[in-house]
């Protein structure tokens, strides 16, 4: 009989983790200037980061195909592929996003890697981490904290029309009883009643800022441009007109600090930050990103959901924000998601389906299309899988040599660094092309319209763009307001190219239909909705939080 295969926190448990001290040596950065919390985590101070050194550092960007349910591994790629260029010699480091308590709770258990290719320590970085959560939380919260106050205030008054405050409070954790709440109740001495709700934390506009902030200077400007609502004369308020952004900022002062942790391989990780990946730019923080690119020569980070969403933001928000481009692309692909998107029921993707499997090809290659539109050289990373058969492996790899596309087996999960030595080499082959220019999906001085329009039909491979009629007279106030100028980040399923998941493969004569629009004018993206967006998940019917626990040692169980 078998042994019962580890669970992934028994397998980040039997490793012998580095002292962080150590880590950071590894990298160029002086022990003595970490702020230490505890033997295995730090923040790094900004001063490490040094633009000339960026500029011969590879940055490698980790995406995926239409993801199914349970995703296909990006991060488990991403840090395998990390330790991969580690064993063939590469001084590498590695960027991540940090993981929000909602789905460690609710359905997911946990979010650094998984297997033999994991971040540690794993149950610190899935539950509080260093704090930064709890930063933005209360920065958020501050803000809307000051803007009942001023719409209670009768001296100091900046004639807020409550009905017109889109600023929401926010907390990590799936509570869907919070969605929409009723604030000020109770008298006159607890303010103006209105309507309100909660997002978690990671759909915060806040969060969103701290990822694409530069320096403590850039941060602080952004707040003060947050744009919170109207006035009863129609007049926009923003945040620095509430005198808000210095005392939020102050609640940041450590949050904007990247965090260092390492692998089980001991390949240093940065882990910081994590925005939406639907509603957000979906990616680690653009100072981790530096910081990490000025002290390694090999750079893996990964964009959330499919290449259609994260990477699409990524490469059009975040490396303009940055002034950075990838040098090459891993597309991760598993024969499971590609069987799905071949109309193999997802009930049953563990049944070998060659049929379905080519035709879920398709959505594949639209991805490596995509990607090729920028620019970029493309590696197709196939995650490995228990179920997969030979068959089914082989038909992926002429596929994409079909294509033109280089691609690596991964068996990271299973067998560490070594497991993706494939991967590695090929990205190192790619990376080495030459000089990349990112050629972007849009121009910042098109119109809105016009910017969209871009993504649907050549991202998306939409016939066109539809338009609400709120979303028509929203428009109209965003160039009033002058937001034009912006670039867009769409907020729409990750499950299909279309604004329908059930739309899956590589659909075909459809329109994107724009709902509403928001705005992030502190982050700097204009955010037109397709479909209802989900900013506080509820929990699932079973929580994964009923099967954490800890022991009378202290020892956390049920993290996975």
């Amino acid at each position: 009989m078998s042994a019962k295969p580890l669970s992934d926190i028994e397998i980040a448990r039997s490793v012998q983790a580095q002292h962080i001290n150590t880590i950071a040596e590894k990298i160029g950065v002086n022990p003595s200037e970490l702020e230490h919390y505890g033997k295995f985590k730090a923040k790094v101070p900004l001063h490490y980061i040094d633009p000339a050194k960026q500029q011969n550092s590879k940055l490698i960007l980790v995406t995926a195909i239409s993801p199914t349910p349970p995703g296909e591994g990006k991060t488990t790629t991403s840090i395998g592929l990390a330790d991969g260029l580690s064993v063939v010699g590469c001084k590498t480091a590695l960027a991540l996003r940090e993981p929000s308590l909602g789905p460690v709770f609710g359905i997911k258990g946990g979010a650094a890697g998984g297997g033999y290719a994991q971040v540690i320590p794993m149950e610190d970085i899935n539950l509080h981490f260093t704090g930064d959560f709890s930063a933005i939380e209360r920065a958020n919260n501050l803000l809307a904290a000051l803007i009942d106050n001023n719409i209670q205030s009768k001296k100091r008054s900046l004639n807020i029309d409550p009905r017109t405050v889109l600023w929401k409070r926010v907390m990590d954790m799936n509570d869907r009883a919070l969605r929409q709440t009723l604030v000020a109740l109770g008298g006159k001495a607890n303010g103006v009643p209105r309507e309100s709700g909660f997002n978690i934390t990671a759909a915060s506009e806040i969060m969103a800022i701290l990822c694409l902030s530069k320096n403590r200077e850039d941060l602080k400007e952004r707040l003060a441009n947050i744009y919170i609502g109207d006035t009863f004369s129609g007049e926009p308020v923003f945040a620095r007109q509430l005198n808000a952004h210095g005392a939020m900022a102050a609640l940041l002062k450590d949050a904007i600090l990247p965090n260092l942790v390492q692998t089980l391989e001991g390949t240093p990780a940065f882990i910081h930050g994590g925005p939406f990946a639907n509603i957000a730019q979906g990616t680690n923080s653009l100072l981790a990103t530096q910081m990490a690119m000025s002290l390694a020569d090999y750079v893996v980070t990964e964009a959330g959901f499919g290449a259609d969403l994260g990477a699409e933001k990524f490469l059009n928000i975040k490396c303009r924000a940055g002034e950075i481009a990838p040098s090459a692309v891993v597309i991760v692909a598993t024969v499971r998601a590609l069987k799905y998107h071949g109309g193999q029921p997802l009930s049953d993707l563990t049944t070998e389906n060659r049929e379905a499997l080519a035709k879920g090809m398709e959505n594949l290659a639209k991805h490596i299309e995509n990607i090729q539109s920028f620019g970029l050289p493309v590696v197709v990373g196939i995650n490995r899988f228990t179920a997969d058969s030979e068959a089914e492996l082989n038909d992926i790899t002429a596929f994409c040599a079909s294509k033109g596309v280089e691609c690596a087996l991964n068996e990271s999960w299973a067998k560490g660094g070594k497991g993706a030595v494939d991967l590695a080499e090929k990205v190192v082959k790619a990376a080495q092309q030459g000089a990349v220019n990112i050629e972007h999906t849009y121009s910042l001085n098109q119109s809105i319209e016009e910017k969209i329009e871009h993504i649907a039909c050549k991202i998306y491979g939409a016939d066109g763009v539809d338009y609400s009629a709120t979303a028509k007279s929203q428009l109209k106030r965003l160039n009033q307001l002058g937001f034009d100028t912006l670039p867009i980040c769409m907020a729409k399923t990750q499950k299909s190219f279309s604004d329908n998941e059930k739309w899956i493969g590589r659909p075909s004569g459809f329109k994107i239909h724009i709902r509403e629009f928001e705005v992030a004018a502190g982050a700097g993206f204009i955010i037109p909705i397709a479909g209802n967006m989900m900013r506080m998940p509820g929990l699932p019917e079973t929580p994964a939080a009923e099967n954490i626990d800890i022991d009378k040692e202290g020892n956390i169980s049920g993290l996975f």
